[in-house]
């Protein structure tokens, strides 16, 4: 009986639809783009040239509840903003603490309605001058059961560009204070690892990060390509950070690997490919392992 429960109690879960049914839509104004599934809104992509860089927030699970943190008054590290792409320690320049600016160049609406809609967002990683250093297209598509597919092409603009070793990087959420695992969320990755201390710093295929919003469990799971140029590793924190970087082996080894600076040649291109699935309930109920594979075909499997 109990175990019949559970199942009743999980399937009552709103959820969005699943990969092949629903509908994406994309809604382009001056400075945002409005993301909705099935009518009801699921995120919102902020590019103005105010902005730090560019980033969705907030995001929302299909019956509105808000995964990521709020904007305002932040009680720590206010760079922390809904889900975005930067890093710290390029040519010197902090962009992952803010210090240095990434500048939206455009954003094209590549398909409006579907399953994915699509959008792409060229942004420029600004250097000392306020000259574009660094040129990130980045294909974001995004599907009607929550999944975002990233798919991020730098260019070296107007010199070799070198990422650091770093852990301060590179494809990250904040969540909700709520979800943390530090007031009762759970973290877990594809090898079964449990908690932010066993998966930081991990090579794996996904983590998953769940907890409560209102009573009820959402979460948010990161997965990395098997062609990205090097397993990418895990920042995940009890506190709510969470992101993915391959710029970071020594770092994310404490020092048990040797520094690895990556440089991208003037004129020359990375590809990087992630992936962030938004889900109702825990990693098991919500299927994250069936859902990286999803990713996998989404995103590609050639280079």
């Amino acid at each position: 009986m109990k175990h019949y429960l559970l199942i009743a109690a999980l399937a009552l879960l709103p959820t969005y639809a699943s990969a092949a049914e629903g509908v994406v839509k994309l809604d382009k104004k001056s400075d945002t783009v409005d993301v909705s599934i099935n009518g009801a809104p699921f995120a919102v992509y902020n590019f103005g040239h105010d902005l730090p860089k560019p980033f969705f927030s907030p995001i929302r699970a299909a019956d509105g509840a808000i995964i990521t943190r709020g904007l305002k008054d932040p009680e720590d590290h206010p760079h922390h903003k809904g889900v975005w792409v930067s890093v710290d320690e390029v040519n010197g320049l902090r962009f992952w603490a803010e210090r240095a600016k990434i500048q939206n160049a455009s954003v094209k609406i590549l398909k409006a309605k579907g399953a994915p809609a699509v959008m792409e967002a060229v942004n420029h990683w600004l250097n000392a001058d306020s000259q574009p250093l660094l040129e990130e297209k980045t294909t974001i598509s995004i599907f009607p059961n929550g999944l975002m597919v990233y798919d991020i092409n730098f260019t070296a603009l107007s010199e070799n560009v070198t990422f650091e070793d770093t852990k301060e990087g590179l494809f990250g959420i904040r969540l909700a204070n709520t979800i943390r695992e530090k007031e009762g969320g759970h973290v877990e990755n594809a090898e079964g690892l449990k908690g932010s201390g066993e998966c930081w710093g991990k090579v794996s295929d996904w983590v998953d990060y769940y907890g409560p919003v209102n009573g009820k469990t959402y979460g948010a799971a990161i997965f990395d390509h098997p062609l990205n140029f090097r397993p990418s590793r895990y920042h995940v924190r009890n506190y709510g950070l969470f992101s993915i970087s391959p710029f970071g082996p020594h770092a994310y080894t404490n020092k048990k690997r040797p520094d690895d600076p990556v440089t991208i040649l003037k004129g020359k291109t990375l590809r990087l490919r992630y992936g962030l699935y938004v889900h109702p309930g825990t990693t098991a109920s919500a299927n994250v392992a069936a859902t990286y594979q999803q990713f996998l075909k989404a995103a590609g499997d050639s280079k």
